[in-house]
């Protein structure tokens, strides 16, 4: 057997297990017959020791040794951060919140007119 394990890139869908992580690998290939791209999705359960990788970073995973029953690699490095979105303060919540209702009952009162 060959020492060299295999790596993957792929995207990170989901980091909702405590240092899992599931990776979306995509490989296209064009079809002998048909000419045709064909696109090949497969997710992969990959291990992240210290929880650094979050959903949409672009990321190096590894081949390992058996983890647990479905995880059988891990997280080399984090290739690129994905852009995080800016959250909504409390104040910003509660004052679309207001003017949502306000704009609710004008409609409200129009439509009894």
């Amino acid at each position: 057997m060959s020492g060299k394990r295999k790596e993957m890139i792929g995207r990170v869908v989901s980091t909702k297990m405590q240092k899992t992580i599931v990776v979306l690998v995509e490989q296209t290939y064009t079809h002998p017959l048909y000419k045709k791209t064909v696109t090949r999705r497969k997710k992969y359960k990959a291990h992240d020791e210290l929880q650094e990788a979050h959903e949409g970073d672009i990321v190096l995973i590894r081949e390992t040794r058996p983890l647990s029953k479905e995880k059988r690699w891990k997280l080399v490095k984090i290739l690129k951060k994905a852009e995080l979105i800016p959250t909504l303060s409390e104040e910003n919540i509660e004052e679309n919140i207001t003017n949502n209702s306000i704009r609710e009952g004008d409609l409200n009162d129009n439509a009894s007119n």
